[in-house]
């Protein structure tokens, strides 16, 4: 279903924020890994290795974003991305981690943690996965603009 114009420009904006965050985001896993180390659950095997392939992962899905044929393919894989760092996220808050020399407090914390679903729907949003709650949902991918 095809929103307005005024909500496909928002979809459009949104989709370019999205963007920008994860190209900043990955690019800081490759150039500076030594904080998502340390809020990486110990749990994680080859946490190095994870914060690596996690960078790798965010900017291919930010590109991803950018091209019609993968588009959907990258809003799901960026909102699986989102979902499986919250551990990593709660972590971070129950540490209460040294973060640019500053203990960060709940007031930091809290809405890092309630605002990870809306992460979530803002990449299945951007990714065209759906239009909820402006237009119902989908769960195909949208068929290409070239018919492949």
């Amino acid at each position: 279903m095809m929103l307005s114009p005024r909500l496909e420009r928002s979809r459009v904006i949104l989709r370019w924020l999205l963007v920008l965050a994860y190209l900043i985001a990955g690019t800081a896993h490759l150039t500076i890994p030594a904080p998502f180390l340390k809020i990486t659950p110990p749990w994680v095997p080859f946490p190095a290795g994870i914060i690596f392939v996690t960078g790798i992962c965010e900017i291919a899905g930010a590109v991803a974003l950018l091209r019609p044929r993968w588009r959907w393919w990258a809003g799901v894989m960026l909102a699986a991305y989102a979902l499986c760092v919250y551990p990593a996220n709660i972590k971070h808050a129950s540490d209460q981690l040294l973060v640019a020399g500053q203990i960060h407090s709940l007031w930091y914390h809290v809405p890092r943690l309630l605002f990870q679903p809306v992460i979530i729907w803002w990449a299945l949003f951007a990714g065209h996965v759906t239009s909820w709650p402006f237009a119902g949902r989908s769960l195909a991918p949208a068929p290409s603009p070239t018919g492949e």
